[in-house]
């Protein structure tokens, strides 16, 4: 029997359901903050990636308005056509400056980044060298570049470099794909190991600093700074929307790279340019975190606060090192009860499932920002503790 389009939707939507794979959005009224309102009701919310508390910071605001008040809502185009305004060249120059690099450019998202940067550096015939445990929008830049890829083992600089002794000679480009800090386990790269390979076999290093940038490092700058690296191989990726508050993305690196990028990167050259008021905010973003440092403190703080408690209730966090905390959960009907009964109490922290993760390592993805109180990260710890031995989690 034939079925319509929206009868085959409704089965499949229904599968989804019945495997606890349904997602559905709750609508937050009012700014995102350490607390939200959702139906009404305020939570302590720590699942948000506004590290920094910056989304809301009277710099940012300030910033957006004069932008918008200066250049209007939007740039009305692609930025090789005629949507190239001075206000992204000046968040260019501060990117760039910020991350120690010759150039940087920008993207609307970084996910538009990762697609625009890899499929722009190599192509059919050369080959890429990606963590297993990488970012969607670097496995879907790698699919989409036609190069060869290969998978190796979550940061392991061994057989990494297994993999490139073994071939790759005979292709014009090499390219080592990270994140710096992996969005779902909350690890780091080792990345200096990964560029002594990179130079070794002649290949160039591409880095995802999403989640690193505004939190590691001396001065905020990233994984680069967290382990005092200088590499002319080294690319970086980035993006204004999580601990700088904002929105978009950008590459950082050498002068002629970024040249190449903006010519052949088809997310950039086919996508109208970010709007003003963004690029103010990120602009202002960036000297919040160059002058204010007192907020990396406390958000250091609150993450020592807050996975020495886990792991003292006994939570399985894997090996998180950062402001990422994966506790571990286990089968999805687990993980959503548990994010149901948090949300009860009074936390919001949504269960993360298949495909983001494996079925079998389901997760509550916890970040903790500078903006939480030590009262809040003790609630939810009371709460966390509370939940877990009701279900069995932690005994």
């Amino acid at each position: 029997m034939n079925l319509s389009m929206d009868q085959t939707f409704k089965l499949e939507l229904e599968q989804l359901r019945k495997g606890n794979l349904y997602r559905t959005m709750k609508k937050i009224t009012g700014p995102i903050g350490t607390t939200v309102f959702i139906d009404g009701k305020e939570l302590i919310l720590l699942s948000s990636n506004n590290y920094l508390g910056l989304s809301t910071h009277p710099k940012l605001v300030a910033a957006a308005e004069l932008a918008l008040k200066m250049y209007g809502t939007g740039s009305g185009a692609s930025r090789l056509i005629s949507g190239n305004m001075e206000i992204h060249e000046r968040l260019e120059k501060k990117t760039a400056d910020f991350k120690g690099t010759p150039a940087a450019a920008l993207f609307s998202t970084g996910y538009m980044a990762n697609l625009g940067v890899i499929t722009s550096l190599v192509g059919k015939g050369d080959l890429i060298l990606s963590d297993e445990l990488n970012h969607a929008s670097i496995i879907d830049g790698c699919r989409l570049s036609g190069a060869a890829v290969k998978i190796y083992p979550h940061r392991n600089t061994d057989a990494l470099e297994q993999l490139l002794s073994r071939g790759g000679d005979n292709c014009p480009r090499r390219l080592i794909v990270t994140d710096g800090i992996f969005s779902m386990d909350g690890d780091i790269a080792p990345l200096a190991g990964l560029v002594k390979i990179a130079e070794k076999y002649n290949a160039w290093l591409l880095v995802d600093d999403a989640h690193a940038t505004g939190v590691l490092g001396e001065n905020g700058r990233g994984t680069v700074e967290h382990f005092g690296l200088q590499c002319d191989r080294l690319i970086q990726v980035g993006t204004y929307s999580k601990a700088l508050g904002s929105i978009g993305g950008f590459v950082a690196g050498p002068d002629q790279v970024i040249e190449w990028i903006k010519n052949k990167a088809r997310s950039f050259i086919y996508s109208t340019g970010l709007p003003p008021g963004v690029c103010g905010a990120s602009i202002a973003a960036l000297e919040v975190v160059e002058t204010e440092p007192e907020r990396r403190e406390q958000l250091w703080g609150n993450i020592k606060r807050l996975q020495a408690g886990l792991v003292h209730s006994g939570f399985n966090i894997r090996e998180s090192q950062t402001q990422i905390i994966p506790l571990v959960t286990g089968r999805s009907e687990v993980t959503m009860q548990f994010a149901h009964g948090l949300f009860e109490k009074g936390l919001y922290a949504p269960g993360i499932r298949p495909p983001t993760v494996p079925d079998n390592q389901c997760r509550i993805r916890l970040c903790p920002t500078a903006a939480h109180t030590a009262q809040q990260i003790d609630a939810v710890l009371e709460i966390l503790e509370g939940q877990g031995r009701r279900l069995g989690i932690i005994k």
